[in-house]
C-alpha cells in the first residue's frame, strides 16, 4: 500500500511551513525519479522541519528532493507497512 496518489511537494521550507500544524500521520522523503530516502510518522509539519534542519545525518547526506504525506489515525501500523514496501535507505529498522 503506497502513499495515496497526490501532488508531490519539493522538500523546501516554504512547502513544509504551509502544512497545517498538528496533522498526525506518515510522510515519505525521496529523491525524484531515483529512490526512497526515509519514511516517518508523527506531527508531519514538525517532523519534516526537523529533518530539513538536519536532525538525521542519513537524511541530510542523501539530500531528498520531494515528500508525500498521509494523515492517519493508525500511523504506527501504516509506517511499518510503508517501510517494508518502499525500503527507504535511511530507515534502519521497522518501528
Amino acid at each position: 500500500m503506497p502513499f495515496p496518489q497526490q501532488t508531490v511537494r519539493a522538500f523546501a521550507r516554504a512547502n513544509i511551513e504551509a502544512i497545517t500544524p498538528g496533522q498526525m500521520g506518515c510522510y515519505g522523503l525521496f529523491i525524484q525519479g531515483r529512490a526512497w530516502v526515509y519514511v516517518g510518522k508523527g506531527d508531519i509539519r514538525k517532523r519534516l522541519l526537523d529533518h530539513l534542519n538536519g536532525d538525521n545525518p542519513c537524511i541530510t547526506r542523501n539530500r531528498p528532493t520531494h515528500y508525500v504525506t498521509v494523515v492517519s489515525d493508525d500511523m504506527d501500523a501504516l509506517e511499518k507497512i510503508l517501510i517494508l514496501e518502499l525500503r527507504p535507505s535511511c530507515n534502519q529498522k521497522v518501528g
